[in-house]
């Protein structure tokens, strides 16, 4: 009996700049999104990609061209720059159901906590929606920046608060 072959996925990572910082974007072979931070936050991307693709290697280089080009459309000002942009990770059906929510949040509008539990049909799950929020591979086309505490206050943001508030000032939220 021949032992199976178990072939690692290669996703390709390239260094993108912008206004906020030097930009990581993860593509598949297919095109998908499937990882997008800053370089400042590298290790925990890493973590998280180990997460959604484990076993899949990452080597530097020129990722997928829509995806390229939808990055860095998006921060010249285009705030539908991603709409189309395939994305692909692998939590867990509420993370998922949390991540469609997010996506589904137009550029320059935000929601609560509470809203985006309730918008998956767990009203009760703010702690839960908070934490799927923080455990996400994609930000900024996963928009996890467009959620903020109940009383309309900026709240937590894996890529700091400064970068949370000029993402929402870029898509006219908040003004300077």
């Amino acid at each position: 009996m021949r032992p199976e072959t178990q072939t690692s996925e290669v996703l390709t990572l390239e260094r993108l700049p912008s206004p906020i910082g030097e930009v990581l974007l993860v593509t598949d072979a297919a095109g998908a999104v499937r990882a997008l931070d800053f370089a400042d936050f590298e290790d925990r991307m890493r973590r998280l990609l180990a997460r959604h693709a484990p076993g899949a290697g990452i080597i530097e280089g020129q990722a997928d061209a829509k995806a390229r080009a939808a990055v860095a459309a998006y921060f010249v000002g285009d705030a539908g720059a991603f709409d189309g942009v395939p994305v692909k990770t692998a939590g867990t059906a509420f993370q998922e159901a949390i991540w469609a929510a997010l996506r589904a949040i137009p550029a320059g509008e935000t929601r609560s906590y509470g809203q985006l539990a309730a918008a998956v049909g767990r009203p009760r799950a703010v702690r839960a929606a908070g934490m799927a929020n923080g455990r996400n591979p994609v930000a900024v086309l996963t928009p996890c920046h467009r959620v903020i505490g109940s009383d309309g206050t900026l709240t937590g943001y894996a890529g700091g608060l400064e970068r949370k508030r000029w993402l929402l000032t870029h898509e006219g939220v908040l003004t300077d």
